[in-house]
């Protein structure tokens, strides 16, 4: 295999677009799949009567086929955010108990706690951001603190967003199972880099996008549900989430028991025309190719990243503590106010994240485009 898919992009040899931890870009089948996709919605008489079934079955496959998982453990959802919500809908969690989140982790796993803590009765435990970056020990210790109200629910990401550290997730779903706690783990910046199997890890729920690593577009999200995760109420009330509720049936509602995996916590509206063929699309790439391989593909370039920045005026998350496609980048010293806008006037995109220079490169990146952020960043920061 090749080290580099540029080709499979639509992206100038003069580009060098290091945020896929933000947005990607579509590949170009993807986009091709779309715009096939828009000329279904505008002659939908032409379509098979078992269309969006079959649609909605080959994005379900795709996406357990990236984690490990059965397609009846999966659900298809619209965000992160519906995903955590349908899981805490159907919790009960002890009132004094604990749910424990990261400090400044991206929303979804945080706010849906916050707003549920007061009139159910538990405790947001935020695990502080620990001074050498290192959660796993951090959230660990948190678990394991003696005197403290038991922990019912760990809520955390695999991967901070705003600097790429990564959790340990097997260290700690031992650790959450051994104090009989729910863990139900955003994994939306590792998913389709990082190999991620849900049958060993074993979490109560692992919900995922598909706009960043996954290639694919806004909108788009999957669930997976253990087996003892899949007897809640969904989150929305709707045909598809019933044994037999159906508009071809003689009988509309012929049976209303929900029906038994976690099929029953699909989003209501899924009849996504064109954005779920082009999901499809993008998770049969990934698939192809393998998170092994990805991973292994990315870890050269943020590597490459990391020395080319030696001796500047900088901070760096910890080799041992960060994941192989992120690089946050840290400014002990004060930053240019300005420092995205220069970057972009060299072709140089990135992000900035809690004050940090957040460099993300996928499969289209190669040596060049690192190069050209280096000396873009060297020019910036004299």
């Amino acid at each position: 295999m090749p080290t580099a898919y540029r080709d499979l992009f639509d992206i100038p040899r003069d580009v060098a677009y290091l945020n896929a931890a933000g947005y990607s870009p579509l590949p170009n089948a993807t986009a091709a799949a779309g715009r096939a996709a828009v000329g279904n919605k505008v002659q939908p008489w032409r379509l098979p009567g078992n269309f969006i079934d079959q649609q909605n079955e080959r994005a379900r496959k795709a996406a357990a086929q990236l984690i490990n998982a059965s397609a009846d453990d999966v659900s298809l959802i619209p965000s992160v955010g519906y995903g955590i919500a349908t899981v805490a809908k159907s919790l009960e969690v002890p009132p004094g108990s604990r749910v424990l989140v990261l400090e400044d982790d991206h929303t979804s796993p945080v706010l849906e706690w916050q707003v549920r803590s007061e009139a159910q009765g538990f405790i947001v435990d935020t695990v502080a951001r620990p001074p050498d970056l290192d959660w796993t020990v951090a959230v660990l210790a948190s678990i394991q603190r003696a005197g403290a109200e038991p922990v019912s629910v760990v809520s955390i990401s695999t991967v901070h967003w705003s600097d790429g550290a990564v959790l340990d997730m097997a260290a700690i779903a031992t650790a959450a199972r051994r104090h009989g706690a729910v863990l139900i783990i955003d994994a939306t910046q590792s998913v389709g880099v990082i190999p991620v199997d849900v049958m060993a890890l074993d979490p109560d729920a692992l919900v995922f996008p598909t706009y960043k690593w996954l290639l694919g577009p806004y909108g788009r999200a999957f669930l997976y549900l253990a087996k003892r995760r899949q007897s809640g109420i969904p989150l929305e009330q709707t045909q598809h989430s019933r044994r037999n509720v159906r508009a071809d049936n003689d009988v509309y509602f012929g049976d209303l028991a929900y029906a038994d995996t976690a099929r029953r916590c699909d989003m209501g509206q899924r009849d996504h025309f064109v954005s779920m063929p082009m999901t499809s699309t993008s998770l049969d790439l990934i698939n192809e190719l393998g998170p092994a391989h990805i991973m292994q593909t990315l870890k050269p370039l943020t590597d490459r990243l990391a020395e080319g920045l030696a001796g500047l005026p900088v901070s760096l998350t910890p080799a041992p503590l960060r994941t192989p496609h992120i690089l946050g980048v840290g400014f002990p010293n004060g930053r240019p106010a300005d420092l995205l806008q220069q970057l972009a006037r060299q072709n140089v995109f990135a992000a900035m994240r809690l004050g940090k220079l957040r460099l993300s490169p996928h499969i289209y990146n190669d040596a060049a485009d690192i190069d050209r952020a280096i000396a873009a960043l060297r020019s910036a920061l004299g």
